[in-house]
C-alpha cells in the first residue's frame, strides 16, 4: 500500500511538472509567419558575418534598447551568442530561413506591431531599417547567422 502511494505521488507530481513546462512553452511566441513578397531580397552579397555587417546595424539602430545596458525583451544584439540565444519569446533567428525568423518580421515592421523594431515611435527618433539593411540581415540569416 505504501509503495502504491509513493508511486501516486511521483505520478501526480511528473503530471504538474509536465503541466507547466507546457504552459511554460505556450507562453512563447508562436512561429512567425509573415508573408515574403513584402519583404525586400536578400541582398547578393556573399560571406555576410555578424562581426563585420550586423553589428554596425544593430550598433545603430538596436542596441540602445537590447544591448549590455537594456534589454527590451530580455533580448541581446550587442553579441553573435546573445543574438543566437534570443530572448524571452525564444529565438529570434532562425538559421537559414530568414522569412521564418522574428528579427526579420520585426525590424521589417510585418506582423504584430507591438513587437516592430525600433518602434515607430520610440523616444530616440531611431529610423526604421532600410530595405538595404533588411536584405542584408536576411542574407546573414539565410547564410547561416555567421
Amino acid at each position: 500500500m505504501l509503495m502504491m502511494k509513493r508511486v501516486s505521488v511521483l505520478a501526480v507530481c511528473s503530471a504538474v511538472a509536465v503541466c507547466l513546462l507546457n504552459s511554460h512553452a505556450a507562453e512563447k511566441k508562436a512561429p512567425v509567419k509573415i508573408d515574403a513578397s513584402k519583404l525586400p531580397p536578400a541582398a547578393d552579397k556573399q560571406g555576410v558575418t555578424y562581426a563585420t555587417d550586423m553589428k554596425p546595424i544593430f550598433d545603430k539602430s538596436c542596441i540602445k534598447c537590447h544591448g549590455e545596458a537594456k534589454q527590451k525583451g530580455k533580448l541581446r544584439l550587442d553579441s553573435l551568442a546573445a543574438v543566437l540565444k534570443g530572448g524571452q519569446d525564444g529565438k529570434v533567428v532562425e538559421a537559414g530561413k530568414s522569412t521564418e525568423s522574428m528579427l526579420i518580421a520585426n525590424v521589417a515592421h510585418l506582423g504584430d506591431e507591438d513587437d516592430w523594431m525600433p518602434p515607430p515611435d520610440n523616444k530616440d527618433k531611431i529610423p526604421a531599417l532600410t530595405k538595404e539593411q533588411i536584405a542584408l540581415i536576411r542574407a546573414w540569416i539565410d547564410q547561416g547567422t555567421k
